[in-house]
């Protein structure tokens, strides 16, 4: 069955299309239907199943003779080593780091925080959390302490799981200092930490709290899977809140299971033995979803790649991966290929590995701009598939199911709706628009298995976030429109469409426009307040290595561009060339922040965000067209 069939085959009955999709799953006990309405609009999925995590990824698969296939592929240029880790490895030391949590009065429902880099071990972590119903909550490792404390007096962890160090591509981050500064800061103490000593730095340890990784397992028991009702959360997942406060997303366990399993197949085309590849981080979503349970829920072998895209050593470290490890289905960020882009304008350093290995490439966390989607099509010889989704959701909200049969590609769109999601495009009032018309993306509840069904500890939170402005949807936060075809057209978040002179007009578009000067490696619009129009817009470009242009001279052309693609109606006359954008860690441009340094509002230096020195730049930058006065 093709795309259509299947997405009508849901809308006509999802009830069974769930229960079908669960029948891949292995339960304890099978449920007895997939919906729970009785709290609507807070749905449930699979409510009255039991069942595991841990053994759906990893022992099922060492039952069904695979012990000896490599589970996991640890490839690391930043500390020069690999590693690879068999499913009947893996099952041993996920057991085995049960047992000593389990010894340690770990049981289910106790939450346990992990902090860690790109290593096998925060996977192993992740999973013996799952094997014994305890609940993770990954925090990006290195974050700040003082955000590591709020999540900890958040989820209230009975214990936190954490590495020495992380290892950069020019430094070694000391994680231990920043989590004893977190534990010493909040008012919950976990019972105790375990820590994960790695040979670039060895932490010390705080007697009667601490435990080193290796000895907290010596001599222990291994565990057995506890069975978990199919609401249980598998994990807490914080992502930043427009109020400053971090949002616990949570996932519940048995919809994570369902419909992770069924998107491998239908979305990414992999299954038993395939070798997929994720190249984010365990601290985010995708590294959750799509390096961690996934891959291994579907007997794939997973990626956990240690490095950079340039720099570790060199802008062709991702073709060097693909090519080594077989790589079928990559799934990266636009930042990501735009940092090699900049680096390797050519392509030259592709022409270096073979990466015929690959059926597809796959991107999401920021809006896929044209120009750099052809870019990677045009080298690598491969379908470049968009697909949008969120932390909320955990998978693909829209996509090109590659396993269903790839659709005709329209650039610039992560494609059509999957089954589970019923996409409307709004106006402020919650009525539908016509199609090629901007508003607002939500989806008509109840969302699918696997999408949050609340926010930890913050149940009023939730609805207020989500379910408030749009009765009966869910709101995504997101803009854009859908074509005649369906083609859903993510084009910024809600709070970055800006009004010129009554114009309600997208951000993404006009960085589209950007992003096609030959010259331009990346690019980022905001609106800034402007007396007459309300809001003018203002372009941020960085540019291709190697250009010995004046940066005047590019955006002049910049101007025409837009003049010519978009029309006066953009009213776009200024753009500042830069060297950098300010980013989050995982490849998202901070646009918002960058909206009130420009405007001269108070403004918060984001958790997330990758290097701080960035906005001391881009405030000289706008202080120097007469902008950013606070």
């Amino acid at each position: 069955m093709g795309y259509s069939d299947i997405y009508a085959k849901w809308q006509a009955n999802p009830e069974v299309f769930w229960m079908e999709a669960a029948g891949a799953i292995d339960w304890v006990r099978k449920p007895t239907r997939a919906l729970n309405d009785d709290r609507a609009p807070l749905y449930e999925w699979f409510t009255d199943g039991t069942v595991n995590t841990c053994w759906n990824a990893v022992d099922r698969h060492v039952l069904a003779g695979r012990g000896k296939q490599p589970a996991i592929i640890h490839d690391s240029p930043v500390t020069g080593t690999k590693h690879v880790i068999t499913y009947a490895e893996l099952l041993d030391r996920v057991s085995r780091l049960a047992g000593a949590l389990k010894a340690h009065g770990v049981t289910k429902g106790d939450r346990v925080i992990i902090y860690m880099p790109m290593v096998p071990e925060a996977l192993e972590a992740m999973l013996a959390c799952a094997r014994l119903g305890a609940i993770h909550s990954v925090v990006f490792g290195g974050f700040a302490a003082a955000e590591l404390a709020v999540r900890i007096d958040d989820c209230k962890p009975k214990a936190i799981i954490a590495a020495s160090c992380g290892v950069e591509p020019a430094r070694v981050v000391h994680y231990k200092p920043l989590l004893d500064g977190a534990i010493e800061m909040a008012t919950h103490k976990p019972e105790f930490c375990v820590i994960f000593q790695r040979e670039q730095e060895v932490a010390k340890l705080i007697d009667g709290r601490d435990l080193a990784w290796h000895t907290f397992q010596y001599g222990v028991e291994p565990a057995d899977c506890v069975p978990v009702e199919g609401n249980h959360p598998a994990y807490i997942l914080y992502t930043s809140g427009t109020t400053g406060a971090p949002k616990g997303v949570v996932r519940p366990t048995a919809g994570h299971l369902v419909a992770l399993n069924w998107t491998m197949r239908a979305i990414y085309n992999c299954g038993v033995g395939d070798v997929f590849w994720a190249a984010s981080d365990v601290g985010w979503v995708v590294g959750h979803s799509y390096i961690c349970y996934a891959p291994l829920i579907a007997g794939c072998t997973t990626v956990v790649f240690e490095g950079k895209p340039v720099g570790t050593p060199d802008a062709g470290t991702f073709w060097r991966v693909i090519e080594e490890h077989k790589v079928k289905t990559f799934f990266t960020a636009p930042t990501a290929l735009r940092a090699i882009k900049r680096d390797d304008p050519e392509g030259l350093l592709m022409a270096d590995y073979d990466t015929s290995s690959m059926q597809a490439l796959f991107l999401a966390g920021e809006r896929a701009d044209p120009d750099t989607v052809q870019w990677a099509g045009r080298h690598l010889n491969v379908p470049v598939i968009d697909h949008w989704w969120q932390t909320e959701t955990g998978f693909a909200i829209a996509a090109n199911p590659l396993g269903l049969g790839l659709l005709p590609m329209k650039i610039g769109s992560p494609a059509v709706a999957m089954p589970g999601f019923d996409v409307r495009v709004l106006d402020e009032g919650g009525h539908e628009v016509s199609p090629g018309t901007l508003g607002a993306i939500a989806i008509k509840l109840p969302l699918p298995p696997g999408t949050l069904p609340t926010l930890w500890n913050a149940e009023e939170r939730f609805v207020k976030s989500y379910l408030s402005h749009f009765p009966g949807c869910y709101e995504t936060g997101d803009a854009g429109y859908v074509d005649a075809d369906g083609y859903l057209y993510i084009m910024a978040r809600t709070d970055d469409v800006i009004n010129v002179a009554g114009h309600r007009l997208s951000t993404g578009a006009m960085e589209e426009v950007l992003a096609g000067h030959k010259d331009v490696a990346e690019c980022a619009v905001i609106g800034v307040a402007d007396a007459l129009k309300g809001q003018s817009p203002l372009g941020f470009l960085c540019l291709n290595k190697g250009v010995d242009r004046a940066p005047a001279d590019v955006v002049a052309e910049c101007v025409r561009l837009m003049r010519d693609k978009i029309g006066p109606v953009a009213d776009f006359k200024r753009a500042v060339v830069v060297e950098r954008l300010p980013k989050t860690r995982s490849g998202k441009i901070l646009r918002a922040t960058m909206v009130n340094i420009a405007d001269g509002k108070p403004w918060k230096m984001p958790a997330t965000i990758d290097d701080p020195a960035i906005l001391d730049e881009i405030t000289a930058v706008l202080q120097g067209i007469g902008l950013a006065k606070g």
